[in-house]
């Protein structure tokens, strides 16, 4: 991964391939930011009148690059647009500021080093700019035929040009300061955790199957001290994990399900942490139709979220108590697999008429939660690309929360926002479970189709143990994304929920939830 410094370095004497500054759009004009004087002063005090005449505006992430002045040890200096220049009494936002970095550090793909000159004034700050240009430095690789440089002529030549960025220099901070020094390892080991995430999540399926994610899981847990246990479809069937295996019959891959835990001495809280791990969903017998099926390895997106951030728990060394459930199956059509009008009995014990095997997540994460809920943890929070009808609701860059506990629901909102995680509070109407029930068992896993989301998380709702505080992220939106890089966005794999989580159970360590 990119490797990150702090320096006490100026912009103009910092020895890199370019040197990153920040511009906004001012009143009158492009602003230059904080961080940027010694470049400025470099340019005559005319950097922003330059900048103009080659089309800079500092709008949100444009990116401009020029040759340095005279004085600047860079040879290329690269002004990122941070949007509307903050008021005179106030600073950058720092998801402005993690997104600039993102969209620097794509822009520098093939350079050695950069120093980063973005406003820090403090920690927050310059972990904003860390995780930023940490995550936008980002590139899936494994499978290109130059990967490792030789399999394809020229391959070394062109691996130099498209590898990240290699180093990030953040400029103007304090080396030794604990706050600066904390900022910069929190920032290392999140992104490092984000991009594990990122690239389960961009595996191919033929690679990642629900036995190769439990391995990976297990190589994780022995490398950085944590426990975990890894329930094969013997052990599903013995323990009655209807939902897994209805799910699963009809693969050759079989399911699994996966605990993987951070344990802290200190600890007095335990979180729970639930994902949906569909390593490919086909939609089984109700197949998904033509162009929808493309993207669907993507559908363990939430289980990777969780995996990345017990892992990140255990790096961070949090005293919290933190527990990973895996869901782990891939869903296919074939004689064995699961028909709709099929009745599961779940490991709750409860039955369930399958009317659409497409809404299999459900299915999985039901037997998750209810065995989560046997440990009786303080909180339970699922993650899930669950509903299309999210994506619907709130677009491709915002994900749901769902809770049985207002003030739980509002928390995880609130820390959402707090890390740059666009989010949305959804209700849970009771009239829409009535359109659950079923002829011939406890419930069905389809409901009425408008509010289909919502649908969901009552579903999963009827799992939860009693007494147990819970919410539900619906990611199925902003956990893939199709489009053009933006930010420290990349096309594909996002890991997303995964910074929630993390500081989730860092405010549970604090005893900032109650």
């Amino acid at each position: 991964m990119t490797a990150l410094t702090l320096s006490t370095s100026s912009a103009a004497t910092v020895r890199a391939d370019a040197v990153v500054v920040g511009v906004a759009k001012g009143a009158k004009g492009v602003v230059v930011a904080p961080g940027a004087e010694a470049v400025d002063k470099a340019f005559g005090g005319k950097l922003a009148a330059v900048l103009e005449t080659l089309g800079a505006s500092g709008a949100e992430g444009e990116v401009t690059k020029l040759p340095a002045a005279d004085g600047l040890k860079a040879p290329v200096v690269l002004a990122v647009g941070l949007g509307e220049a903050p008021g005179k009494d106030d600073g950058y936002d720092n998801e402005a500021l993690r997104r600039a970095a993102g969209s620097a550090a794509r822009a520098l793909t093939g350079s050695k080093k950069a120093g980063f000159a973005l406003p820090v004034e403090d920690a927050e700050a310059a972990a904003a700019v860390s995780e930023g240009a940490l995550l936008g430095a980002y590139s899936f690789t494994a499978y290109r035929s130059n990967g490792n440089g030789q399999n394809a002529k020229g391959a070394k030549k062109n691996d130099a040009k498209s590898a990240p960025l290699a180093e990030v220099a953040l400029l103007g901070t304090k080396p030794r300061d604990k706050e600066f020094k904390a900022a910069a390892e929190r920032s290392q080991a999140l992104a490092a955790e984000i991009n594990r995430a990122r690239d389960l999540i961009n595996m191919p399926p033929n690679d990642l199957d629900p036995k190769a994610f439990a391995a990976e899981a297990q190589a994780a847990a022995k490398e950085f001290g944590l426990k975990v246990e890894v329930l094969d479809e013997k052990a599903l069937k013995k323990g009655g994990y209807g939902g897994l295996l209805g799910v699963g019959q009809g693969a050759e891959a079989p399911p699994r399900l996966v605990r993987i835990a951070h344990t802290h001495a200190k600890a007095t809280k335990t979180l729970a942490l639930v994902g949906k791990g569909i390593t490919y969903d086909s939609g089984g017998i109700s197949l998904k139709p033509a162009g929808h099926n493309e993207t669907m390895k993507c559908d363990m997106s939430g289980a990777a979220a969780v995996f990345a951030a017990v892992v990140a728990a255990a790096r961070l060394g949090l005293e919290v108590n933190v527990t990973g459930w895996l869901a782990l199956a891939e869903n296919m059509p074939s004689g064995s697999a699961t028909r709709p009008g099929d009745v599961l009995t779940m490991y709750s014990g409860k039955t369930v008429e399958v009317l659409n095997t497409d809404a299999e997540g459900r299915l999985v994460l039901a037997d998750a939660l209810t065995r989560a809920s046997e440990e009786t943890p303080d909180a339970i929070v699922d993650v899930a690309t669950l509903t299309g009808a999210m994506v619907l609701a709130l677009g491709n860059r915002t994900f749901g929360i769902m809770a049985n506990d207002d003030a739980f629901r509002t928390s995880v909102h609130e820390i959402a926002e707090e890390v740059g995680e666009q989010s949305w509070p959804m209700p849970m109407p009771s009239e829409l479970r009535k359109g659950m029930d079923s002829p011939v068992a406890d419930i069905a896993n389809m409901g009425e189709r408008m509010g289909g989301g919502l649908v969901a998380g009552l579903f999963l709702k009827e799992f939860i143990g009693e007494g147990i505080t819970w919410a539900h992220l619906d990611i199925a939106g902003p956990a893939f994304h199709e489009g053009a890089p933006w930010g420290y966005t990349p096309k594909g794999g996002t890991g997303s929920a995964v910074r929630t989580l993390v500081r989730l159970a860092e405010r549970t360590a604090a005893g900032d939830l109650g």
